[in-house]
């Protein structure tokens, strides 16, 4: 007994001890913004696992469907002149040409479906399902909006009739021989006045533009995660051994060292913010400030297997205020770890509570709670004195005030916008093939968010700096907030949406179903 316990010592002496050290020398070089590659070329083999098993899903399917087809008798009902096949469409020569119903195996689809091209891809990553009318959806932007055109009344002659463009039931009554028969008809209400609106919102109930953005963004490749399975995990044999390696990696050796990482690196911000924070304040506290604070969050980063790509870096923040979208608390972790801000954010308890009191003791952040009015006003008096010292570090602002799942940016808040001074946009977008980096916060605590990150392959984003923008003269401050939007979304690839991303908390607002109304009753008066 006593030799087989030696035996293990010396085993794990000469094995587990170089693997921490070359460990921990990686997530060192990665503090003091080093690397040796290595995370680099983790990811570049994933992508290869991840294209070798696309390319074998669909192989898979190809095999599948011939085996269908070919199953299928040939001359399994064939059409006759007196009954013909209900897949069949008669040609007017008495021959009939086949139609394809467009399905293949295993959620496979042709480019077309029914006559109905699906090449069209909502930003979530799904196929569209539906075919809105846009000029229907009331949005905060589009309330003064003109009607549609299918709903909209149009003269006819002097006498100023309606008709409904398009409506079959109109070309009936101009067949009847009676022309300007629609110069009789008085404005009013009429059921087909209505059909838009039911259209509309039947649209909505299938498929919204905001419940789709709080939901985990759809994968065109499956990514050996069963979080984001289709069944795919045991169509081949060559995919079964892959995805269970890959969860042996996963779950018994890449988490376990990512919480290690994170432990330690907690504890190494929190006494090291602890020490900086007895330095009196000064020049040197702030450069010490911004050095232990990129030190700190580069070691973090690790817990993660994070890799960032910073675009743009002349246009780095140097003071005044810094927005970028929302998908997650990690987002403050990617742009810490090339610089150093001050934060602003609702104040929370529990693991993230403790990071903030740690960041507070080093440096001025702005914490607040959401509900209190007076916070509010606090808030946007403090925020005006950081900005106007130009000793302080930039200060970071989400203004979409929640988390959407990096296929779009939504509402801005104004208030940032109305402090007047620099703003330094920030584009960040993720790629959800190493992990989805979205924090549901309405599904999942901040510890279960943490080990979904912590059991994904990696987190991989790209960092984009985009030029100072000021507000101009005359211009809004949501004009401004819009313009700033506009840019983010269009570097990032986002779908810019006008919407407010506080509707997945609440209702929306009062007026914009009065304003519907008032749509509404100006179609039935004629106007």
């Amino acid at each position: 007994m006593g030799g087989l316990q030696a035996a293990w010592s010396i085993m794990s002496m000469v094995t587990l001890t170089p693997f921490f050290a070359f460990l921990f020398s990686i997530v060192f070089m990665a503090s003091i913004g080093k690397s040796f590659g290595v995370r680099r070329l983790y990811v570049n083999l994933l992508v290869k696992i991840f294209e070798f098993g696309r390319q074998n899903i669909e192989s898979v399917r190809k095999q599948q469907f011939a085996n269908i087809t070919q199953s299928d008798p040939e001359d399994e009902d064939a059409p006759t002149g007196d009954n013909p096949s209900p897949d069949t469409a008669d040609t007017g020569d008495g021959t009939g040409s086949a139609k394809t119903n467009g399905t293949l195996p295993n959620g496979g689809s042709h480019r077309y479906m029914n006559g109905r091209d699906t090449s069209s891809h909502i930003a979530n990553g799904g196929n569209t399902v539906i075919s809105r009318a846009e000029s229907l959806i009331l949005s905060p932007e589009m309330i003064d909006d003109t009607r549609s055109k299918s709903a909209e009344p149009q003269e006819e002659g002097a006498g100023g009739g309606t008709r409904d463009q398009g409506e079959e039931g109109d070309e009936e009554t101009k067949s009847d021989g009676s022309e300007g028969g629609g110069e009789h008809e008085a404005a009013g209400f009429k059921l087909s006045n209505c059909l838009d609106y039911v259209k509309s919102g039947m649209e909505a109930i299938i498929e919204d533009q905001v419940t789709s953005r709080f939901l985990a963004e759809e994968l065109k490749n499956w990514n050996l995660l069963t979080r984001t399975n289709r069944q795919y995990e045991f169509i081949s044999w060559r995919l079964t051994v892959i995805w269970m390696i890959g969860f042996l990696i996963r779950y018994f050796i890449l988490m376990p060292m990512r919480v290690l990482i994170c432990f330690i690196g907690v504890i190494w911000l929190t006494l090291c913010t602890a020490v900086v924070g007895c330095v009196p304040e000064g020049s040197i506290k702030r450069a010490l400030v911004k050095n232990v604070l990129i030190q700190c969050f580069g070691f973090l980063s690790s817990a993660l297997s994070s890799v960032v790509n910073y675009h743009n870096i002349q246009n780095r923040p140097l003071n005044g205020i810094c927005v970028a979208n929302h998908t997650s608390p990690i987002d403050v972790l990617m742009l810490m770890c090339d610089n150093c801000y001050s934060l602003i954010g609702q104040r929370h308890g529990g693991f993230l509570g403790v990071l903030q009191r740690a960041l507070a003791r080093a440096s001025p952040h702005i914490w607040f709670e959401r509900a209190e009015a007076k916070d509010r006003i606090l808030v946007a008096k403090r925020l005006k004195e950081h900005v106007t010292d130009p000793k302080n570090p930039p200060i970071l602002i989400f203004p979409e005030g929640t988390c959407i799942n990096n296929t779009s940016v939504m509402q801005f808040k104004k208030g940032s916008f109305e402090v007047g001074g620099v703003i330094y946009p920030v584009a960040i977008k993720y790629d959800p093939r190493f992990g989805d980096a979205f924090w549901n916060s309405s599904r999942y605590s901040m510890m279960q968010y943490l080990f979904l990150m912590m059991t994904s392959w990696a987190i991989v984003c790209d960092v984009w700096y985009l030029p100072p923008m000021e507000r101009q003269e005359g211009e809004s401050a949501i004009d401004f907030a819009n313009r700033v939007k506009r840019v983010i979304a269009d570097q990032g690839g986002l779908v810019d949406l006008v919407w407010d991303g506080q509707l997945k908390r609440s209702k929306p607002k009062k007026e914009w179903k009065e304003k519907q109304q008032e749509k509404f009753s100006k179609l039935l008066k004629g106007e």
